[in-house]
């Protein structure tokens, strides 16, 4: 099996952004996002999902952490799919329902060359970083630069935090499975159509 590694950047007048990916890792990270809450959380996916992570953003946040996270999904979902190739071999599919204490988190990912969101997880307190109406957009920044669909669902939970992280968590080990090799199929694009880009 060749090397998914990565790395990736991209600058704008609003964000700069370095970031290096090995999907077959063993969730090594280096995440300063001049954000906080954010690293913890990309710290959580990097070590939930065995990606190895080394990211760094400056982004506006005397503004607000919107164009960070906005950003950092984009350039996320690029790296996923540059690492990913042509996709031969991949399961393309991904599940897991993940409990984080009095929270339930669903996520399921199908890497499609389809991007599309699924979304309901209400946060009850909005001060988060990554608030809901937020993560939805930046979900579909992902889903677009993978070319996935991404579905995340709430099943129970009442603290903001651990629905979050959840979320995060839930979501690493949906995409470990979907773009971990089944080397018995490891030539084979696992599609009728004989192409998912």
């Amino acid at each position: 099996m060749s090397m998914r590694i990565v790395k990736s950047a991209r600058r704008t007048d609003e964000t700069e952004i370095s970031l290096t990916l090995n999907l077959d890792g063993s969730g090594i990270y280096d995440v300063d996002t001049g954000c906080g809450f954010l690293n913890h959380m990309l710290e959580l996916f990097s070590r939930h999902g065995r990606f190895d992570l080394t990211l760094a953003c400056r982004g506006d946040v005397q503004v607000d952490y919107h164009h960070t996270v906005e950003d950092i999904a984009i350039v996320l979902g690029r790296a996923f799919s540059e690492a990913l190739g042509d996709r031969a071999g991949i399961n393309r599919y991904g599940t897991c329902t993940l409990p984080m204490d009095e929270a339930l988190i669903l996520a399921a990912v199908d890497i499609s060359g389809r991007p599309a969101v699924g979304y309901a997880l209400e946060v009850p307190t909005e001060r988060w970083a990554i608030s809901t109406p937020s993560w939805w957009r930046n979900s579909l920044g992902f889903a677009r630069s993978l070319g996935c669909a991404v579905h995340v669902r709430r099943l129970a939970g009442t603290n903001s935090h651990h629905i979050i992280e959840g979320m995060f968590k839930a979501l690493a080990r949906a995409l470990k499975e979907a773009v971990a090799i089944d080397e018995k199929y490891a030539l084979e694009i696992p599609s009728t159509k004989g192409t998912i880009l």
